[in-house]
C-alpha cells in the first residue's frame, strides 16, 4: 500500500467539461474556479474540443520545471478517463471536482460529490497518495493502449454503458438501470475464454495458479477499484493499491435471473448468485466474439484485451 504525503497546491491545470453530469459541469466549475481564485491559486484552463486535444494541453502544462503542482479534472469518470492519458505514470496529482453522472473514482477516495468547494478545498489541502491503474492492450490494428482507474466493463454491462452515455434521460444511476433492461432482450450471454495471470493463490475463487477459463457468460468486469455506474458494487473486493485487479464473472443465469441481480446491483449490493464467481490477477486476456469494452465509462473497443495492474501509476489527491 503507498503511503500518502501533503505538499502546497498554489498553481492547478483545470480541465473542464461544461456537458459533464447532463449539463452541470458549467455551474461546478464555476464555483470551484471562484474557490481557487479566492485562495490565490494559479489556474490555466483547459476547454478543448476534442479528448485528443485536451491531452496535448495538459501533457504540454505539465512538460518543464513550472509544472502546476497538481492537474483538476472537473467533470465526471469520463474526463478523468481522459486526463489519465495524460498524467499516468508522471507523479503530477490528479484532483477530482465531481460533476459526472457516476463520479465513481471519487467517490472511492473520498471526494464530495456534491459540494463543488469543499473538492477544491481538499484539493488545495495537498494531501496525496498512490493508487494502482489498469491498462488495456489489444492486438487489433490501431488500437492505442488505454488507462482505466476504476473498472472495464465487457459484454452485457459494456453494451449497457454504451447506451447509457447516449440517453439523456433520466439523470443519475437510474440511467443505467433503464438501459440495462433495454438491453437484456438482445444479444445476452457469449463465450468467454478468460486467461488469468498472476494469480493469487487463495484470493476470492482463484485457482492455485495460472490457468485459462472457457465459459459462456453474460459479462465480466474487470476492478481496479469496486464501483462504476454511481455506485455498482461490481468488483466488491477491489483494493486500489494492491497491484492486482479483481474480475468478477457472470455465467450463463438467464434473464430471469438477471432481471433479479439488477437492483440489487443498481443498489449497491454484492452479486450474489451461484453462477457469478471472482478472481484477483496481476493481468488477463479476455476474448469473446463480438464483446464491446468500455473502461470508466467509455469506449474501449472489442475483444480480445488484455489488462494489466500497473501499481502506483496515479498520484490523486485525497482527504
Amino acid at each position: 500500500m503507498t503511503q500518502d504525503s501533503s505538499r502546497p497546491v498554489r498553481a492547478v491545470t483545470v480541465v473542464t467539461n461544461p456537458q459533464s453530469g447532463v449539463g452541470k459541469g458549467g455551474d461546478v466549475a464555476a464555483a470551484a474556479l471562484a474557490r481557487f481564485a479566492a485562495r490565490g491559486v494559479e489556474i490555466t484552463e483547459v476547454r478543448a474540443p476534442s479528448a485528443t486535444e485536451s491531452v496535448r494541453l495538459v501533457r504540454d502544462s505539465i512538460a518543464g520545471s513550472d509544472r502546476p503542482d497538481a492537474v483538476v479534472c472537473i467533470g465526471g469518470d469520463g474526463l478523468m478517463n481522459v486526463t489519465l492519458e495524460a498524467l499516468a505514470q508522471t507523479g503530477v496529482p490528479l484532483g477530482l471536482i465531481p460533476a459526472g453522472t457516476g463520479n465513481d473514482l471519487a467517490r472511492e477516495i473520498g471526494v464530495p460529490t456534491d459540494d463543488p468547494v469543499a473538492a477544491a478545498d481538499l484539493v488545495l489541502g495537498g494531501r496525496t497518495r498512490g493508487i494502482d491503474l489498469g491498462l488495456i492492450e489489444s492486438p487489433t490494428p490501431g488500437f492505442t493502449p488505454k488507462w482505466f482507474a476504476t473498472v472495464t466493463g465487457t459484454g452485457f454491462d459494456a453494451r449497457v454503458t454504451l447506451r447509457a452515455n447516449d440517453m439523456r434521460w433520466p439523470r443519475g444511476p437510474l440511467r443505467y438501470t433503464v438501459a440495462a433492461l433495454a438491453e437484456i432482450s438482445g444479444r445476452f450471454t457469449v463465450p468467454y475464454r478468460i486467461e488469468l495471470s498472476g494469480v493469487v493463490p487463495g484470493a476470492l475463487d482463484n485457482p492455485d495458479s495460472d490457468t485459462v477459463i472457457e465459459t459462456d457468460a453474460v459479462m465480466v468486469a474487470i476492478g481496479n477499484t469496486r464501483t462504476y455506474g454511481g455506485g455498482m458494487l461490481v468488483c466488491p473486493d477491489a483494493v486500489m493499491d494492491d497491484g492486482f485487479l479483481d474480475l468478477t464473472v457472470v455465467g450463463a443465469v438467464s434473464r430471469g435471473d438477471m432481471l433479479r441481480l439488477l437492483p440489487a446491483l443498481s443498489a449497491g449490493k454484492r452479486i450474489d448468485h451461484p453462477k457469478s464467481k471472482q478472481y484477483r490477477v496481476a493481468q488477463v486476456t479476455l476474448t469473446a466474439p463480438g464483446a464491446p469494452a468500455t473502461a470508466d465509462g467509455e469506449p474501449a473497443g472489442t475483444l480480445p484485451i488484455t489488462l494489466r495492474a500497473v501499481p502506483g501509476a496515479l498520484t490523486v489527491l485525497v482527504p
